[in-house]
């Protein structure tokens, strides 16, 4: 009998970019107290983005403020680095790994199939956190948004979808929501991946993932679209830079502390 695969233990925090860093920080303080709170060990990956040592040195400060006991910078700059012991070994005393925004396809091509990429799995299956925010959140499906036009009606060369790291199924993540206006190329990225969810996260806001079920937190809201009632589209014959037809989306927005089941496709309202 072939044995399913085992279900990571670890949260996964999905951040839409811009997030508090100077005031409550609620969203990176929630990933610190996920990870361990005072005894968290956080490892911070620069590979998304072109100014490594600034960023490092940002989140170094942000998370030992927030109470981090330890934070390490992974900085993979060519995929070889990822291969390195010195950060292997770091992922492997993690109790949450943070992933930088910058360039999506950059985190993918550096990290993939690497050693670093199996010692996260490992860590994240054993429990640690794994967070990422703008180009960090974008990779963390299956599938993910390499690019896009913001502002634009669904149109199929409005994105372009690539492999992401895959650290959670049935999903597809796009960042600064509502701040870039991306309904347009989120609905387009569910078209051309069938039975997938689109999660649209604004800035200053996350969803924390546990299991099936998922939780937002922040100042703004995730828009959910989800594609299993549509009746219709002409994906098929419009044009590539031609405005398609959809019929019968169903959308969801979610603000701070309402709840989304990722199997049953079904929103839990805030408590009261």
């Amino acid at each position: 009998m072939t044995e399913l695969p085992l279900q990571p233990k670890g949260a996964l925090v999905i951040i839409g970019g811009a997030e508090d860093r100077q005031g409550d920080c609620q969203i990176l303080r929630r990933f610190i107290r996920l990870s361990g709170g005072t005894e968290a060990r956080i490892v911070v990956l620069t590979a998304g983005t072109s100014e490594p040592e600034e960023a490092g040195e940002t989140y170094i400060e942000i998370f030992e403020r927030l109470g981090a006991a330890i934070v390490w910078v992974v900085d993979t700059r060519e995929q070889a680095d990822a291969n390195h012991i010195d950060a292997v070994r770091a992922i492997g005393q993690a109790t949450g790994i943070f992933f930088t925004g910058g360039d999506q396809a950059r985190i993918v091509e550096r990290i993939k199939d690497t050693i670093l990429e199996d010692a996260i799995r490992k860590r994240h299956q054993e429990g640690a956190v794994i967070a990422g925010t703008s180009a960090g959140a974008a990779i963390m499906p299956d599938v993910m948004i390499v690019r896009g036009e913001s502002e634009t009606s669904p149109r199929q060369d409005s994105v372009t979808l690539g492999t992401g790291m895959g650290f959670v199924s049935g999903i597809l993540v796009d960042q600064h929501f509502a701040q870039r206006g991306r309904l347009g190329r989120l609905v387009t990225a569910i078209l051309l991946q069938p039975a997938t969810i689109g999660v649209g996260v604004d800035e200053n806001t996350a969803l924390v993932i546990e299991g099936e079920e998922f939780e937002v937190l922040g100042e703004g809201a995730v828009t959910i679209v989800d594609e299993s009632g549509i009746t219709y589209h002409n994906g098929d014959i419009a044009w590539e830079d031609e405005a398609m037809s959809v019929f019968n989306v169903k959308l969801h927005i979610l603000s701070a502390g309402c709840r989304f089941n990722i199997h049953t496709r079904l929103p839990t309202a805030a408590p009261l």
